[in-house]
Parts: structure tokens; sequence; C-alpha cells
């Protein structure tokens, strides 16, 4: 008789720890987590919900094996969720997590909570994290209209030209720093493998080396990139893969771009192992060669802007002491390690 009444209370325990795992979403054999990361971005949304139905087509062509897929989708300026992508007998399914009220994304606080609550909802051996918004290279948030001259028009305030995509959305109350991001993912204890920004003008050195703490791998475009962002039916699998294919993806990134209607794209994948090594070469190089600044109209420019935001970092380095063969050839070998992938189109 003591038995049976014991047996009950033990299924209700199974029972009752059963469904609180579930309702957490946490898989104790999940080997990697793809967070994409997609806040408040003005007039992005739209294409937002267009690049996550892409990941979707990827995920549904290559499968989910050991990996997970948390997005995390501000749908207003003051409403986000974070949701899960899985897949059943070949369709994806969004499974929410968590609703958010007036995030603070764009703060190391509020920041850290949202990375934070992608770990806790799916930890893994390694993570990878996707970044969609427009994007303003290295310049932080405050400096970046308060230095421009007043009749300074940003890529995203011209009108009847395509659209493109700081690190956020149009205003500054929506714009992230990169530090600010790098001290997030260290709170955490998160070293990604790779961060992609679907972003203009990330792939710069300065926001890499800021990163290079925290993740393993850059992907970026270090110009404008058209409005669609990146190709995610073609490019998915190989984010996705257990060891991500780098120049796949700029050859399917390339391959997409050449026949688009704007058939416009450049992408880079920086290396930042090797920046450590790259910053002690130009420190270097700069405490023995000084710039012409006459000379600055010779460097190719990344950007539309006037003046010049954005250049070319090996044109510029060429320039500055390109007549030294030794030193100059030292840093185009170093470059290439830095900089072992990259594409554009014609």
């Amino acid at each position: 008789m003591r038995i049976k009444k014991i047996l009950p209370f033990i299924l209700l325990v199974f029972l009752f720890i059963s469904c609180e795992k579930e309702d957490f979403g946490i898989e104790t054999n999940n080997q990697r987590t793809v967070f994409m990361y997609l806040p408040w971005s003005t007039n992005l949304t739209s294409y937002f919900y267009n690049n996550i139905s892409d990941m979707e087509e990827a995920i549904q062509e290559k499968g989910l094996e050991n990996e997970r897929i948390i997005v995390f989708l501000s749908t207003s300026p003051s409403e986000s969720e974070m949701f899960e992508i899985t897949l059943n007998n070949g369709s994806c399914k969004r499974n929410i997590l968590k609703e958010y009220v007036n995030p603070s994304f764009t703060t190391e606080a509020g920041l850290t909570e949202i990375l934070g609550d992608m770990k806790t909802f799916a930890p893994a051996e390694s993570y990878s994290m996707i970044i969609g918004c427009h994007g303003m290279g290295w310049l932080p948030v405050v400096q970046s209209r308060s230095k421009a001259k007043e009749d300074f028009v940003y890529h995203w305030d011209f009108e009847n030209v395509p659209m493109t995509r700081f690190f956020g959305g149009l205003t500054a109350e929506y714009q992230t720093n990169i530090s600010t991001l790098a001290q997030s993912l260290s709170n955490n204890g998160l070293s990604m493998e790779y961060i992609l920004f679907d972003d203009c003008y990330m792939s710069s050195l300065e926001v890499a080396y800021e990163l290079r703490h925290v993740t393993n791998y850059m992907i970026a475009c270090p110009t404008e990139v058209m409005v669609f962002g990146m190709p995610y039916s073609t490019i998915g699998k190989y984010l996705l893969s257990e060891k991500p294919d780098y120049k796949a993806i700029c050859e399917s990134f390339y391959q997409f771009y050449s026949n688009y209607q704007y058939p416009y794209g450049t992408l880079a994948v920086t290396d930042c192992s090797y920046l450590d090594e790259l910053a002690e070469l130009m420190k270097h190089i700069h405490s023995n060669y000084s710039f012409d600044t006459t000379q600055v109209i010779n460097i190719q420019r990344m950007d539309g802007y006037s003046p010049v935001i954005f250049y070319d970092f090996g044109d510029y380095v060429q320039t500055l002491c390109g007549t030294d063969t030794e030193v100059y050839n030292n840093f185009k070998t170093l470059l290439e390690k830095v900089i072992p992938y990259k594409t554009h189109t014609k």
C-alpha cells in the first residue's frame, strides 16, 4: 500500500520537472547556437522578416542537427521578442521564448540581459551572431552627427536612390556603440565563432579590433549593402555548419549580387586572431612614416560622403610606406592573413 502511494508522487515530480525543462527550452546536447539579432532600425523591419524567411529556407534545405537558431526581433520602437526557429517534418516554426517592452538594447545593461537570455534559452558549446541594422563603422554614436557638417547627408537620408542598410537605427536613441557590444558579450562569457554584420560600412579594422576578444571571425561589408541584406537562403547553410565555410559564403554573396537588380556588393571575412600582430606592425609603420595629407585624394574611397569617411586600409598603407619594399611586403603578407576571404561585384 505504501509503494502505491509513493508511485504517483514520483510520477508527479517527473512530470513537473519535464514541463519546466520544456518551458525554458534548454537542451543539453546543443553544440551550436546561431543568434540573429535584429534590433529596431526604423525602416528595415519588413526586410528583417524577409531575412528570417530566407534563413528558414536554408534551414529546411540543410536541416537542424546539433544547432539552434534564436532570433531577437524588434517589431516596433518599444516592443521586441525573442523566438526560436525549429524544424519539424520539413517545416519551420517560430516559438516565442520571451517578449520585451521598451528593451534598452543600446545600453550595456540592456544588451547584456538580451545576450544572457539567448544563452539561457539555448546554451551551447559554440555561438555565432548575425546583426542586422544600419551601420556606420566604428564612429561613436554621440559623435557621428556632431562631427559632421550641417549639410552632411547620411546614406539613408538620400531620396530616389536604392535603399541600403551605426549599428542600429537612424537616430541616436536606437544606435549602439561597438564597445557596448563587446562588453556585453564579455559580461556573458561569450566568445563567438563569427559575428556577421548585415549592415553598411562595418568591415573596418577598427570594428574588428574592438571585437577581437569576443569573436574569432567577423563577416561584414566595407561599403554599403543593399537593403535586401545578406542572401541567407544561399549562404545560410554555410553559416549553420559546424565549421562555417567562409570562402563559400563570399562566393555565394558574389553570385547573388552579380545577378541582383542592383548588382553592387562587397564582403570581407576578418580573422581576428591576427589583429594584435597587425596593430604592432602599424605602430612600427606610423613611428617611421608620416602621411602626406595632400595624397588623401589618391586613396581609394569606400563611400560617397563629402567629406569622405571611409577609406581602403590597404591603399592607405601603400600610400604611407609603399616605397619601402620590405615593410610594405610584410604588411601585405599579414593583411592576407587578416582578410583571408573577400569579394566584390564588378
